[in-house]
């Protein structure tokens, strides 16, 4: 299978290929503007799925989880790239045009956007970075995030309350955080930091949420889910063991009969 993905500059990816293949689950820990230049994104998040198409721009919010599937298009290989924008940079523009937020972003909110000239002048002048005709002198790399910035507001002055967001992630709900996510194959370090919590006190909450350690629910709540598809949507394990968190196919079938003590095919 043959695919790239590579950083161009510390903020710039680019990433092809010409066979649909599935990525591994990420964590976004910042926002980043992305444009599908061919083929399409499909991503699955706690929300549910987004179908990112061919010639579609998109902000995808940062602290979430994502995992993806790319396709490429009859005629053209699959094609997307994306910049960061980063914190650091964030605040400083933010302190540059004394821009501060005056109520929060609803979390329902779409982030997609018509790739207008704006828009499409500037994923064009990234271009010649990503075929690597040019080399980016290190101010420039700045100049292109805060440009990107630029647009977002034009197009939406609203997203100063997304982008300028930068308040402390508070505790939340840690049941039902887990309920929606418990299927990305992340870290429990990483859970923990979704929650607002450190390590100690994500297990101290999820203890006395669940009476029983973090990988030990995970596993079975992954299995009782295998369970309920395998036996009432008839999904087949190797159609699922990825999506629900197992690394591998001989794992999930050997968890699944010490689970339950009967195979898959005798559900």
């Amino acid at each position: 299978m043959e695919k790239t993905s590579e950083i161009i500059f510390d903020k710039l990816a680019y990433s092809c290929s010409f066979e649909s293949y599935r990525g591994h689950e990420e964590f976004i820990p910042d926002h980043f503007l992305g444009f599908q230049i061919s083929g399409e994104t499909h991503a699955f998040h706690e929300q549910g799925k987004t179908v990112i198409k061919e010639n579609t721009v998109v902000l995808v919010r940062k602290n979430q989880l994502i995992r993806t599937i790319k396709h490429p298009s009859k005629t053209q290989k699959y094609q997307f790239v994306s910049i960061t924008l980063d914190d650091e940079t964030l605040r400083r523009y933010a302190a540059e045009n004394k821009i501060g937020i005056a109520t929060p972003f609803p979390d329902y909110k779409r982030l997609f956007f018509e790739p207008d000239e704006f828009f499409k002048s500037y994923f064009a002048s990234l271009v010649p970075y990503i075929n690597k005709t040019e080399s980016i002198p290190p101010g420039l790399a700045v100049l292109k995030v805060k440009e990107a910035i630029e647009l977002l507001l034009l197009s939406n002055p609203d997203l100063k309350n997304l982008l300028f967001d930068f308040s402390q992630a508070h505790k939340i709900d840690i049941e039902e955080f887990m309920n929606k996510n418990f299927m990305f194959n992340v870290s429990v370090d990483t859970f923990a930091r979704l929650t607002g919590r450190s390590l100690s006190g994500f297990k101290r909450d999820f203890d006395k949420s669940f009476q029983k350690s973090p990988k030990q629910w995970l596993k079975e709540k992954r299995l009782k889910e295998a369970y309920y598809l395998i036996k009432n949507k008839d999904k087949k394990p190797s159609d699922i063991y990825l999506d629900l968190g197992f690394e591998n196919l001989s794992h999930f079938y050997s968890s699944f009969k010490k689970q339950f003590g009967v195979t898959t095919t005798e559900v």
